[in-house]
């Protein structure tokens, strides 16, 4: 019996698939609806869409991306699995480098950050290292911006401060109930 267990304990287990999720930040409506399409012809249909936000937290993007920013999340039809997100993200900076200069004369006037969201946490790509960051391979570091816990979903001290609102976080569990839903279903036709 007890053989049996430390064999159990060490036997590898694949990931669960998770629900990609690309947050956008645009110049304006029209960048915005370009990136959408964008997404859409390069990963699928998109199932789940958020309101389009007004994004006034910080001036770090104004120089590239314009002083009136707006932000919009969409999710993916088709689920995922974790270990893609860095070739995702490597695909997005390739969708920002088509739409650069085409909207109002702006080096950057669509950022494209994408993530996944399973159960337990919202995860995003970065392209840049930090403290809480972890290198996924491909030059792209991944961090847990938030963890859904007793009910709700729980920031940290670096996570981003829209990421801290609730309006966000509606969205995120719209998705996250989503994501449980295929989630079940994918596993029990594997079986």
């Amino acid at each position: 019996m007890v053989n049996e267990r430390r064999l159990k304990m060490w036997t590898l287990k694949k990931p669960d698939p998770v629900k990609l999720i690309i947050g956008i930040l645009a110049c304006d409506e029209q960048a915005l609806a370009a990136a959408v399409e964008m997404i859409k012809a390069k990963f699928g249909e998109c199932d789940l869409e958020s309101p389009t936000w007004p994004f006034t937290h910080t001036q770090y993007y104004a120089k590239e991306t314009g002083s009136t920013i707006v932000k919009k999340f969409v999710t993916i039809e088709k689920l995922i699995l974790p270990d893609e997100l860095a070739k995702i993200k490597i695909k997005t900076n390739k969708m920002e480098a088509k739409l650069a200069g085409k909207f109002a004369n702006l080096s950057r006037p669509v950022n494209l950050d994408p993530g996944y969201i399973e159960p337990s946490k919202l995860v995003l790509a970065s392209t840049k290292n930090f403290s809480h960051r972890i290198y996924i391979g491909k030059k792209i570091w991944a961090e847990v911006t938030l963890i859904f816990h007793k009910g709700r979903w729980v920031s940290f001290d670096y996570t981003f401060p829209d990421h801290k609102e609730d309006r966000y976080h509606g969205f995120f569990s719209q998705v996250r109930e989503k994501a449980l839903t295929q989630i079940k279903l994918k596993i029990k036709s594997e079986k």
